[in-house]
């Protein structure tokens, strides 16, 4: 998609925004968590908290240095900034759970921690958080269909109520979510997803063999023309008197 969708490509539809927007209050101290590419996404709430004056420590987290990106966009609006790698071959070694409990040992009044990424990392964000306290955002983007709470596929166990992710979240108290559910549930659709994925790669290895095969031809196909006889020479009458 990232590659199709280039400046001036049109698509056919769009839906959205859907859910609640993200609440930026009014805090003194917040960690904003990105894991893999949740990172993206928490970014434009950590810069609004940064623009609304508040202390922002940015935590990002990455399997290894390769596969780090935006570090330049976070650093222009944290206040601090831990990176982290789980094979430690940039910032430290460890998950971003790792550079929480660093923030937390460092600063005593963190307010809030927002934490976006993969189910398994966002619950260890608030496990990190739950003996302090501290306040704990998550953002939940299991699979949607109809996008407006009718289907039910994306409900969530809150506490002890259930929600819908398109029309209630994304974002929900982390110390609340039942995230063994939320991974449950998601595993359920694992097979159906596999199967799409091995049908697109598919579609995409037919495709590019037969943008190949039509680009082999065409030298052939000009080669093939044949070249236009040259006139026949003819012998004409003399003209001398």
């Amino acid at each position: 998609m990232q590659e199709l969708c280039q400046v001036g490509t049109h698509l056919h539809a769009m839906v959205g925004p859907m859910g609640i927007p993200s609440h930026i209050g009014d805090c003194k101290k917040v960690v904003c968590v990105g894991g893999g590419l949740g990172v993206a996404p928490v970014f434009p709430q950590l810069r609004a908290f940064k623009e609304s004056g508040t202390h922002t420590i940015g935590i990002i987290g990455f399997r290894n240095r390769s596969l780090i990106f935006w570090e330049d966009k976070f650093r222009a609006c944290c206040d601090e900034l831990i990176v982290c790698t789980d094979d430690g071959s940039a910032g430290i070694k460890g998950l971003v759970t790792e550079g929480i409990k660093r923030a937390i040992a460092k600063h005593s009044d963190i307010d809030e921690v927002v934490a976006i990424g993969p189910p398994i990392m966002m619950k260890g964000c608030a496990e990190v958080t739950r003996p302090h306290g501290i306040k704990t955002m998550v953002s939940l983007n299991p699979v949607m269909v109809d996008g407006t709470g009718m289907c039910g596929g994306c409900r969530v166990k809150i506490g002890e109520q259930v929600k819908f992710a398109c029309v209630d979240g994304p974002d929900f108290d982390g110390h609340l979510v039942d995230f063994n559910d939320l991974m449950a549930r998601l595993g359920r659709y694992r097979p159906a997803e596999t199967e799409a994925m091995q049908r697109f790669d598919e579609s995409c290895r037919m495709r590019a063999a037969a943008e190949r095969l039509a680009l082999e031809q065409e030298p052939e196909s000009a080669a093939a023309e044949p070249e236009p006889e040259p006139e026949p020479l003819v012998d004409r009458p003399s003209t001398d008197a």
